[in-house]
């Protein structure tokens, strides 16, 4: 059966994903997002290993949907598996593992110093079949979870004044960094929390800011 089903307008819909799948960088994340609908997680190459706040997000995110760890076939890419493993609870953590291909990516004037393909090298059948054979597991969409960019808006996460700032608070109290991007923390957001709950609470985040914005009396200020 085909890993990614036709859509009624006759684009490829994208295999919803339940796990959380970590990888090393942005071109990692960029090709894998053009195949899967999943929160995507970048470690940095080897940074993450030295960020208490990256490694505490994975931990939480581990524990609540299980992780799916795909680094490039290289030496790099298996240390920062191992590390991670050693860092991380195990009995949460999956690997995938694309094969050792040489070559080139298109961006790069020469090749890595092992002349291997990475992740953002693969193609998409190869990315998938790899997602599948380290078990997967696919997700239908539930309306409770679904945290959308128009929910987002609503809440005014994104494109109101202050809006940054308040994702910002968002971030930390659901204890993810507040470097996180809008998309992954609208993700995140609905693997942690319902619609009602991320509402509730963003609603709490508001009231407090107002109050804190309010002038306080002092001992020169009449009453």
């Amino acid at each position: 059966m085909d890993s990614c089903k036709e859509g009624a307008a006759g684009r490829r819909e994208k295999l919803r994903i339940r796990e959380v799948l970590v990888v090393e960088g942005r071109y990692d994340r960029n090709a894998l997002s053009q195949v899967v609908d999943a929160l995507i997680f970048e470690t940095g190459g080897f940074s993450i290993l030295k960020n208490p706040e990256k490694l505490r997000a994975l931990r939480m995110l581990a524990q609540e949907r299980g992780l799916i760890i795909l680094t490039d076939s290289d030496d790099a890419g298996f240390l920062i598996r191992s590390r991670l493993k050693g860092l991380l609870p195990p009995e949460r953590i999956r690997q995938a593992f694309i094969p050792r291909v040489e070559g080139k990516e298109r961006r790069k004037q020469k090749p890595s110093r092992q002349g291997l393909l990475g992740v953002e090298g693969m193609p998409p059948e190869v990315l998938l079949r790899a997602l599948r054979n380290a078990g997967v597991t696919e997700e239908a969409v539930n309306p409770g979870h679904e945290v959308s960019t128009a929910d987002f808006y609503a809440l005014g996460l994104t494109g109101k004044a202050g809006s940054a700032e308040l994702r910002g608070k968002l971030a930390e109290i659901l204890d993810l960094p507040r470097t996180i991007s809008q998309t992954d923390l609208r993700k995140a957001a609905g693997i942690l929390l319902t619609r009602e709950e991320l509402a509730e609470l963003v609603s709490r985040l508001t009231s407090q800011e107002n109050c804190d914005t309010i002038p306080q009396p002092n001992e020169n200020t009449p009453t």
